[in-house]
């Protein structure tokens, strides 16, 4: 199978499960590096659009788990929003880095419950479950931690922003 055919067929496979063309173009995409990075597992146990087509499941599911955790966290921080907008401009890489950079300063100036609590949901990903096992809590208490931890960032991101515009220099 060509390559041209193989992309042709997980554009068809994947546009059955997905909607959007963009979102179906993506997930394509993601599909094609993954089952390159994964060829040498290839074991010829099915056919290889099978394999391919396994692969590309995951992938949607991938893509769907990303998109409900922007979801999430943008519902839940929605300033954080207008920044990743902005990131996506022309200067993506050291906006990135900037807002990095912000988010980390903000990180060190809350308290280290309110921080770990935002590093183990946000950066290691984990569930209130697992949040909870870890720090030995129950899970109500997890989501009343997290929604004190998330509105202590809030507000010290958006004070640590107000410093920033006040002392900004004049251009």
């Amino acid at each position: 199978m060509t390559p041209a055919i193989l992309r042709q067929r997980l554009v068809r496979f994947v546009t059955a499960k997905v909607s959007d063309r963009a979102d179906v173009e993506d997930i394509v995409q993601e599909t094609l590096i993954s089952i390159y990075d994964s060829l040498v597992l290839f074991k010829g146990k099915s056919s290889f659009f099978t394999w391919a087509c396994a692969i590309a499941k995951h992938e949607i599911a991938d893509f769907y788990r990303k998109k409900k955790i922007k979801q999430v966290v943008f519902s839940k921080l929605p300033f954080l929003e207008g920044l990743v907008s902005e990131a996506l401009g022309p200067e993506l890489a050291y906006q990135e880095l900037e807002a990095k950079t912000k988010i980390v300063n903000t990180l060190k100036r809350l308290s280290e419950g309110y921080a770990q609590i935002l590093r183990l949901k946000y950066v290691e990903e984990l569930s209130m479950r697992q949040i909870a096992n870890q720090l030995n809590l129950t899970v109500k208490a997890v989501e009343s931690r997290l929604t004190r931890a998330r509105l202590a960032f809030q507000k010290v991101y958006v004070d640590q922003e107000n410093r920033q515009v006040r002392f900004a220099p004049f251009a």
